[in-house]
């Protein structure tokens, strides 16, 4: 039987360049482009290889890694001064996106990434863009835009006509500033996708929020994450029909969560979830869930969001949420009157898998264990494997033991814990 060995460049060009579409493009330029072969180099240089590039890399916990050194020097002192005229898209780590950027000019880049960007990186890099004129930005063929702004005006800003290729635009709004006096120019011809994370009054969902999304008329995808205090009226499936979907022909995606806080009167003593979930009838969605909490001195709070829940955060659940696999939810803030038992963590854990931050208040103390079956659910060690940051606020010292005892519960990853030197000093005595 013979034996024969065949080189990879022995390969005709068209099988070569098969083969090489099937590996990771980064390994393929960073082991084979510009090792002195000329045939190599003419096929890598394709823009199959060159037009996007990420230099991260994800480790099996979901940490977000840069590429080690090694390579990003090859990278830049080697190979982006020769291919940087074929990049359209870099996705980069904060700490070494200056190394990249300096590396090439980049005149085709249409889409860049960056991740682990916090403020104080920020400041550093971009110390002359503050206090500037919301009329500073300016784009003629920028589509897409996500960003946090301090207040609604600003979003307003932005959608005066000067970003004219936009199409999809996501915000948070960190502050509530209501100004009816406000007026803005804007233009929402060209807007296809819009998400707005919000926590407002009243006042500001009626007068500055539906106006606003009743201009949409082009819209397709909507997303909507808010917080409503103290709303004159209910909001259910009809409102959100009436004064929202009706003027938006086009759309075929919806996904909210409305979570309301409002105070009872002598028309509606009792708001029952089946009755709010009979007023979806009209909502292009396919299911709808309802949470529904009666606070003291007639308050109520009812957490109204479509599924499967979209959004990343989550806040005020109590011991009555539904099991509901929550798939996309990375913060989440727990809040009752009720004490939380071990049960409650236990349904937390399940429902929350890919949880990184807990926020829990409850100053109600935990309950006794009871009975034999209560004790076999307290010796469960509950884990949340990738929560990375636990704040206590206005919380009973028994959760602190609740989550610090490794018998009870297993945080393989937390670095960041918040809460009142008391508790902590209590836990440890």
């Amino acid at each position: 039987m013979h034996q024969y060995k065949i080189n990879l460049l022995d390969l005709p060009t068209e099988v070569l360049h098969i083969i090489l579409k099937k590996l990771d493009s980064m390994d393929v330029l960073y082991s084979l482009f510009a090792i002195n072969n000329q045939r190599l180099d003419n096929i890598i240089q394709e823009n199959t290889f060159t037009n996007t590039l990420n230099f991260l890399l994800i480790t099996g916990t979901d940490d977000i890694l840069s590429v080690c050194d090694r390579v990003l020097d090859r990278f830049c002192l080697n190979l982006l001064p020769k291919i940087h005229n074929n990049v359209k898209s870099l996705i980069l780590n904060s700490l070494s996106m200056e190394h990249i950027l300096l590396a090439g000019d980049y005149p085709n880049l249409s889409e860049l990434k960056i991740f682990n960007f916090n403020i104080k990186i920020a400041l550093h890099y971009f110390t002359e863009l503050c206090d500037l004129p919301l009329t500073t930005c300016y784009s003629s063929n920028l589509c897409k835009l996500s960003i946090r702004v301090l207040y609604y005006h600003d979003l307003l800003a932005l959608l005066d006509g000067r970003l004219k290729q936009l199409n999809t635009l996501n915000v948070v709004i960190v502050q509530q500033e209501y100004n009816p006096t406000n007026v803005y120019n804007v233009n929402l011809s060209h807007l296809k996708c819009f998400s707005l994370q919000y926590d407002c009054s009243y006042d500001a969902y009626d007068g500055e929020i539906l106006p606003l999304l009743q201009r949409m008329s082009n819209i397709e995808v909507l997303n909507l994450n808010l917080i409503i205090g103290s709303p004159a009226r209910f909001i259910d499936g009809k409102n959100i029909y009436d004064e929202i979907l009706i003027h938006m022909p086009r759309l075929h995606t919806f996904n909210f969560c409305f979570l309301i806080f409002s105070q009872l009167n002598h028309s509606a003593q009792y708001l029952y979830k089946d009755d709010i979930l009979q007023t979806f009838t009209n909502i292009i969605v396919k299911q709808v869930e309802c949470m529904i909490k009666y606070r003291r001195y007639n308050g109520l709070k009812y957490l109204l969001f479509s599924l499967p829940f979209m959004f990343d955060n989550l806040q005020c659940i109590g011991n009555g949420f539904s099991n509901i696999i929550f798939n996309h939810v990375i913060r989440l803030v727990v809040d009752d009157d009720i004490p939380f038992e071990h049960e409650f963590f236990m349904r937390v854990a399940c429902c929350f898998p890919l949880l990184k931050v807990l926020t829990i208040s409850n100053s109600m103390p935990q309950s006794p264990i009871l009975n034999s079956y209560d004790n076999q659910l307290h010796s469960t060690t509950i884990e949340y494997p990738y929560l990375t940051s636990l704040c206590f606020s206005l919380a009973h010292c028994d959760y602190v033991e609740q989550f610090l005892n490794d018998k009870k519960t297993h945080l393989p990853r937390l670095t960041v814990l918040s809460l009142d030197y008391a508790m902590i000093a209590k836990q440890t005595m």
